[in-house]
């Protein structure tokens, strides 16, 4: 595949051809410095090298070195020198070895980069793109192996990309330096060696929205950059075991597609978030928390995390990917999630179980939010005060009680009279923390200051 073919000439034809991840990114650069002389590329070793990883190779000779920029290795001179060829008009691309090096020039990007819009007066933008490697799985240690997008998907006044896929390594570039704001891509360096195919005409791609890679039903699996590769051999195996994962490459870490992520858990009712990075602070919980604040009543279990381990990555391969996300850890989180549907009162009343239905009420649709918890109680023969709480039937544990401990106490307002079967179930007064469990007359407990003018009395017994 050649530049030639991949020129921002409208093209109608619909020929694929063969590529790789370094190449798609290769041809996006070289579209960019052909459709537009504002653009200009600018890193460690980025001409006569050919770039750390080889996607500039060759762009020196073809566009010469006013264009291609070898810079020093000082990567806050270099970021700082593309915010100001930037606010003068031009269309810097700034290429940064590995992430890690990114915190040399964290004040250029965060108090300059971001915040000059806001600091002008809305007066000066900054139409910078920052392109980086970040990820592990290539035995390069501690220093050079951190997935730190989480970190940068923080800061207000920067877009933050991860292009997973060959269209988007190849799409995203153009676009990104369309828009008037500082762009962060983030490059996964295990993919610059995978291979596929792309239309010869492919091109610009949308950066605002998540894309949903596989359909599915029973659980959703929320993933970007590096991981999806992983989570998506995770789907497959699960399909293996009858259940039908959906896959969502978030792609846009910053602002997050939130209508994506929560369209997705409405239709699968469980979610697992799959990251690479830290699982402490990470991107991962950004987005169950957003998961729990918008779609918390479409949930049918806790939303899952598979994250990366929490110490220095190992150099030893096998430690190596140990320390990441596999797919056998997606899968088993699924499968917990998958799991909490299948929990029953007890053992005989598992007939009737299916999708969308309560397990072990044949034929009752599983209703979700307050009113459905409420019936469901019903249902399951548990009697309830007037504000809803629990007082005693048979519950969720096969011969138990609702909402209360071993030594009889309810979480929240201390001990019960138990009848177990016979006798009265009675909830003692709030007034009263130091009513003793046991049994008592119902003389005795007339006395009680639940009968006092103006408080409930006890309710009836339980036959």
């Amino acid at each position: 595949m050649t530049g030639t073919e991949m020129t921002g000439t409208e093209v109608t034809s619909t020929e694929m051809v063969k590529t790789t991840y370094r190449e798609a990114m290769r041809d996006a650069i070289r579209e960019a410095l052909q459709r537009d002389d504002r653009v200009f590329l600018m890193g460690e070793d980025v001409g006569r090298y050919g770039g750390c990883f080889a996607v500039s190779l060759g762009l020196l000779a073809e566009f010469g070195p006013e264009r291609i920029r070898d810079t020093p290795l000082s990567e806050s001179a270099f970021v700082g020198a593309g915010i100001g060829a930037a606010l003068a008009g031009m269309r810097p691309i700034v290429e940064i070895m590995t992430v890690n090096f990114s915190l040399l020039a964290l004040d250029q990007i965060m108090n300059n980069a971001a915040t000059l819009l806001h600091m002008s007066g809305g007066q000066c933008n900054v139409p910078l793109v920052i392109r980086m490697t970040t990820g592990a799985g290539r035995q390069v240690a501690a220093q050079h192996s951190h997935s730190l997008e989480g970190w940068y998907a923080h800061i207000p006044g920067i877009r933050v990309l991860a292009p997973a896929t060959l269209a988007d390594a190849r799409g995203m570039l153009w676009t990104a330096l369309q828009d008037p704001d500082p762009v962060l891509i983030f490059e996964h360096g295990s993919l610059y060696n995978m291979p596929g195919t792309l239309p010869a005409d492919a091109g610009a791609v949308d950066i605002r929205s998540a894309a949903v890679r596989r359909a599915g039903t029973d659980v959703s699996l929320i993933t970007y950059g590096g991981t999806l590769g992983t989570t998506c051999a995770a789907a497959d195996a699960l399909a293996g075991d009858g259940i039908d994962a959906e896959v969502v490459d978030l792609r846009s870490l910053r602002p997050l597609d939130d209508e994506t992520i929560t369209g997705s858990v409405a239709r699968t009712h469980r979610a697992v978030v799959v990251d690479e990075g830290w699982r402490t602070g990470s991107l991962a919980a950004e987005v169950c928390a957003r998961i729990m604040e918008q779609a918390f009543w479409d949930l049918d279990a806790p939303a899952e995390r598979v994250c990366g381990a929490e110490v220095p990555m190992p150099y030893p391969r096998h430690l190596e990917e140990a320390a990441l996300p596999r797919a056998e850890a997606i899968v088993a989180a699924a499968r917990r999630a998958v799991g909490l549907r299948d929990r029953v009162p007890d053992a005989g009343a598992r007939r009737g179980h299916g999708r969308g239905h309560h397990p072990g009420v044949a034929g009752q649709a599983w209703r979700r939010g307050p009113q459905g918890r409420r019936d469901r109680g019903r249902r399951h023969g548990e009697v309830r005060d007037r504000g809803g709480v629990v007082l005693g039937g048979q519950g969720r544990a096969a011969g138990g009680w609702r909402r209360r401990d071993r030594a009889g106490r309810h979480p929240a307002r201390g001990p019960y009279r138990t009848g177990r079967g016979t006798g009265a179930t009675r909830r003692p007064s709030r007034r009263n923390a130091t009513h003793p469990p046991g049994p008592q007359s119902r003389a005795a407990s007339s006395a009680s200051p639940r009968t006092a003018p103006g408080v409930p009395g006890d309710p009836p017994p339980r036959a």
